[in-house]
């Protein structure tokens, strides 16, 4: 039977921004993991989309500023200016925003967690902005969406997606994001995540999205084996070395679950491909030729159903992690001295007292659920790459 996703009441205007670290990552709750038998055949509701849909009507997931909320959100970062405070201290309280933007916000906020699930929101002037009210105004719009999380062991709540001439062949420590590689269809540690395009690449560096329902349902129907498999636990995923002391250098967790009415999705090839070095160390027995096999089909049958989409400078993409799978393709930078393409990056949480998702993890209820925790890594908000 076709199962409809249930909606729930956006309430993020009314609850209080709360301060302290993010949860970081964890492994599910062995009680909440239900087997595939659970699962249903067909997810049915408006998470569900196909391309072909979202192209002949593009209202649909695009959106524009207008001029008095742009004068509006400038008039609001003048306000934030006079305070003093820095940028990790920008909440819904210390950078509040109009009327109009915020009311704005909401209804995107509903169209991301319970819709489609994706946004791409044109024309904010950044060619116009210094980085810090470029940065500043970003992550006030964050803060109505959702809850600022770390993105790596540097605590930066502020990301900056740029090629730092990493390696992407060192997987097993590079962030790709850090490097001009591709990047295959994901998720991230978050509920939400939001890019801001500040300067492109010469050639590639274009986005594709695509509906995991969807995906799930394709895959039920051409790759049920498929499907099973990646409803099982026994997937490993590299932390990379961003550890706090005592913690394992992996996690174990399935990439789909059926979760309090909902099916939810968590995944990265990356960090399933590089575990490598634990699996040689006898720590971890490795993927077995079915459960790689099944991460191909997964890119695949996502290549083959997702929508592609060219970031603008001065345009927003937020994601949700939850039931949208997102991909980049490679990427050249223009030579110097023509800036490298660079985009402003927010990890977002939705807690679920604020109408997120239950998720089947122990920190489900966590207001700063998610993300990456180092110890007790401080947040910070970097101007640039570091």
């Amino acid at each position: 039977m076709p199962v409809a996703v249930p909606q729930q009441t956006d309430t993020a205007h009314t609850a209080p921004q709360k301060q302290g670290l993010t949860s970081g990552q964890h492994e599910p709750d062995e009680s909440l993991v239900q087997s595939y038998d659970a699962f249903p055949q067909e997810i049915t509701g408006p998470t569900v989309w196909e391309r072909e849909t979202l192209l002949k009507d593009d209202s649909l997931w695009k959106k524009c500023w207008s001029a008095e909320q742009v004068k509006e959100l400038e008039d609001s970062y003048e306000q934030f200016v006079k305070t003093g405070l820095d940028l990790p201290q920008i909440t819904r309280e210390t950078f509040p925003l109009s009327s109009s933007v915020t009311s704005f916000l909401r209804e995107i906020r509903e169209h991301i967690v319970n819709g489609i699930g994706f946004v791409l929101i044109q024309g904010l002037p950044v060619t116009e902005w210094p980085i810090h009210k470029s940065a500043s105004i970003y992550l006030a719009i964050g803060t109505m969406l959702g809850v600022t999380v770390s993105q790596n062991r540097k605590g930066h709540i502020l990301g900056h997606v740029k090629d730092l001439g990493n390696d992407p062949t060192q997987i097993h420590k590079v962030r790709i994001y850090s490097t001009a590689a591709r990047q295959f269809f994901h998720t991230d540690s978050a509920d939400i995540v939001g890019l801001l395009c500040l300067a492109k690449a010469k050639e590639g560096g274009e986005s594709d999205v695509v509906s995991a329902h969807h995906l799930w349902n394709t895959l039920q129907k051409e790759r049920p084996d498929v499907a099973e498999l990646l409803t099982k636990p026994n997937w490993y995923f590299d932390r990379k070395g961003e550890t706090s002391e005592g913690q394992k250098e992996w996690v174990q967790k399935a990439v789909f679950y059926w979760h309090d009415g909902r099916l939810i999705s968590h995944y990265d090839p990356y960090y399933v491909k590089s575990i490598t070095r634990h699996v040689e160390a006898g720590h971890i027995p490795g993927h077995s030729p079915a459960q790689l096999e099944a991460i191909q089909v997964l890119e695949d049958t996502a290549q083959r159903l997702a929508l592609h989409m060219v970031l603008a400078v001065v345009d927003i993409q937020f994601v949700a992690d939850t039931h949208v799978f997102h991909a980049r393709t490679a990427y050249v930078d223009y030579p110097p001295p023509h800036p490298r393409r660079h985009l402003l990056r927010l990890w977002l949480s939705t807690p679920t007292a604020e109408g997120g998702w239950q998720r089947p993890y122990p920190d489900s209820d966590y207001y700063k659920r998610g993300g990456i925790q180092v110890n007790n890594q401080s947040e910070t908000c970097p101007l640039d790459a570091e």
